[in-house]
């Protein structure tokens, strides 16, 4: 039985993926989760006791890290900040977190010699035109827009630092929008679907043309268990399943499957530096290592997300009023 660290195994991509390792592997996890907003520990509510742990704690406490470190196989980190209209309202907790935080759990896997994979975002590639016929690949120049790409952009080159200056045994992965189970209201597609439940007309950011490229977490969860199994130390990894849609078509696609008019949403001013696309080539990924998703039919998998919010409600309740008191002041 193979012992796995997951830090931010409490939040939306990390309780998936500890879910994906519960239900594929014989693994223990333990996961290591700050318990931020954005982190929910009903995310890891069902898990069996005897291949799970929970240890609440700051991935920058360097004495609790190394503890944890000790114990670990091999450690994968989910644990970021990651709202872009956060970072804008207040940077510090994206250089304490992606920085200070990656730092420490490089300087651990130094230690021990530990297996690390670092997840990361296409984000920090920038964008890219709407009429262009590119994808990111892993050969992109980075080209950060907020202070949240730029900080991961900066714990991504940390990582190539240590596994070249000293030996770190470390993979790095930059995947697309995810979507499905266990995502904060804060985010674009359970802010819509939370919103249609409350009978709020959802909100659209400008004109709605920018375009994301999006993933199933599920997927996402398998292509990340493939590169820790089977990925080349050193390398880095960009992870996509050829979703790319535009904001205003996925509020519409919303809007179509719970029923209502698919032009019942009101328009808001764009976001500061909002990017334009975001396109993944992750031929290295599915030819290299032979990782496939399943979840191919996005109109699909929304349909699961709306079904899977409005079954647990007691989810995320709690965070709605908040959120959507955040954006009013904002006129978003």
């Amino acid at each position: 039985m193979r012992k796995l660290l997951v830090t931010g195994g409490a939040g939306f991509i990390g309780s998936n993926f500890v879910h994906h390792v519960i239900e594929h592997t014989d693994d223990h996890v333990t996961v290591l989760d700050k318990l931020t907003y954005a982190g929910n520990r009903a995310s890891l509510d069902g898990l069996p006791g005897d291949r799970f742990a929970f240890v609440e704690g700051d991935i920058a406490d360097a004495i609790l890290v190394d503890s944890l470190f000790v114990e670990a196989d091999a450690v994968v980190h989910y644990a970021a900040e990651s709202h872009n209209d956060n970072s804008l309202n207040d940077p510090r907790p994206f250089l304490d977190t992606n920085i200070v935080g990656t730092y420490t759990l490089l300087e651990a896997a130094r230690k021990h010699g530990t297996r690390l994979h670092h997840i990361s975002t296409d984000e920090v590639y920038g964008d890219l035109e709407l009429d262009d016929p590119e994808r990111f690949t892993e050969n992109t120049p980075y080209n950060p827009s907020s202070p949240y790409s730029s900080t991961k952009a900066g714990s991504d080159l940390l990582v190539r630092a240590w596994v070249r200056s000293f030996g770190v045994q470390a993979t790095i992965s930059n995947c697309s929008n995810n979507y499905g189970p266990y995502q904060h209201v804060e985010k674009f597609i359970p802010r819509q679907i939370t919103n249609v439940i409350r009978g709020i007309r959802p909100r659209l950011y400008g004109k709605g043309e920018n375009v994301r490229d999006w993933i199933h977490a599920e997927d996402h969860s398998s292509a990340v268990l493939t590169i820790l199994d089977k990925g080349v130390i050193g390398e880095t990894y960009l992870i996509g399943a050829d979703g790319e849609k535009n904001n205003k078509s996925v509020v519409e696609l919303i809007l179509e499957l719970m029923g209502q008019d698919a032009e019942a949403y009101d328009h808001v001013t764009d976001r500061a530096g909002h990017d334009l696309r975001y396109a993944i080539d992750s031929t290295k990924l599915r030819t290299e290592l032979g990782w496939e998703p399943q979840y191919r039919d996005f109109d699909a998998g929304l349909a699961a997300t709306i079904d899977w919010y409005r079954a647990n409600e007691l989810w995320w309740s709690a965070d709605k009023d908040g959120v959507e008191a955040f954006y009013a002041s904002k006129g978003q």
